[in-house]
């Protein structure tokens, strides 16, 4: 009997230690009272008088562990009115309209007396987006039971599986031969240097040799004495040039004349040139 006392507080512990996660809220939400369903057609919301609502409040959608809660509170006092719950393996509570994106109709449950009852009801939002928000929520949830229960299954196929030891055991070493790397690039480098395709590819350089400058120029009188004096002295270091060979050739030209003078004035009287002597 003690067993039996123990398992249920430690689900109920375990309830209490799961935390709530508002994935969706509204402060608008309207309650309808729906005929009941004569075949298994779907619902329709003309069928109900649209206008006249009989409760309106607060809806939240609660994750809760694996379970999804879907509850409809009072504006001012938070009072529960009804509530839905989103089981994986159970009938989905939420079953939308044929005619009508913000209408649906909810599956609510209550236990009265130790007994699980149920009843459903027609809900409405006043906006479209306020109604793809909430099947959007319960979308969310589905989809995170769906990852946990793949999870779950991956673990248990990996716990299951054999798995190789590889510990060392007593006595046994582990002897690691590491290479250096630089060196094995260095020789890498080489070696590709030295292939022969490499140097067949390879073309030998072409030395390029700047041809010599062009002999200058004969320098002329006219060019010394024509050349601009407006430079200053420091830099006219071609007209200074042009003035020292043009003073030479002069001296030259005056000695080769004197030279000639000289040279007729010693030659010996010649016979045939003496006119007077021949009269």
């Amino acid at each position: 009997m003690q067993k039996e006392q123990a398992a249920p507080n430690d689900q109920e512990e375990n309830e209490a230690e799961a935390l709530e996660l508002v994935l969706f809220q509204v402060p608008e939400c309207y309650v309808y009272l729906i005929p009941p369903r004569k075949s298994a057609a779907s619902y329709r919301a003309d069928e109900w008088d649209v206008n006249k609502w009989v409760w309106e409040g607060i809806l939240k959608v609660i994750s809760k562990g694996e379970e999804c809660i879907i509850r409809l509170e009072d504006k001012n006092t938070s009072e529960l009115y009804a509530r839905a719950f989103l089981r994986k393996g159970e009938p989905h509570p939420v079953e939308p309209v044929i005619d009508s994106s913000r209408y649906f109709v909810l599956r609510v449950e209550e236990n009265i007396d130790g007994r699980l009852r149920h009843a459903f009801i027609g809900i409405g939002f006043r906006e479209r987006t306020e109604a793809y928000d909430f099947q959007a929520a319960l979308h969310d949830h589905m989809k995170y039971l769906d990852k946990k229960k793949t999870a779950e299954e991956m673990e248990q196929k990996f716990q299951q599986t054999s798995l190789v030891d590889y510990s060392l055991k007593e006595g046994e070493t582990l002897v690691l031969q590491l290479k250096n790397k630089s060196a094995e690039i260095v020789k890498s480098k080489v070696s590709e240097n030295n292939s022969p395709e490499k140097k067949a590819n390879q073309k030998e350089p072409l030395i390029c040799i700047k041809p010599p400058p062009p002999p200058p120029g004969p320098l002329s009188p006219s060019t010394g004495q024509k050349s601009p004096t407006n430079f200053p002295p420091n830099l006219n270091l071609q007209g200074d040039s042009n003035h020292k060979a043009s003073e030479s050739t002069e001296d030259d030209s005056k000695e080769s004349i004197s030279s000639g003078n000289e040279i007729t004035q010693d030659l010996p009287d010649d016979d045939f040139g003496d006119f007077q002597t021949a009269s």
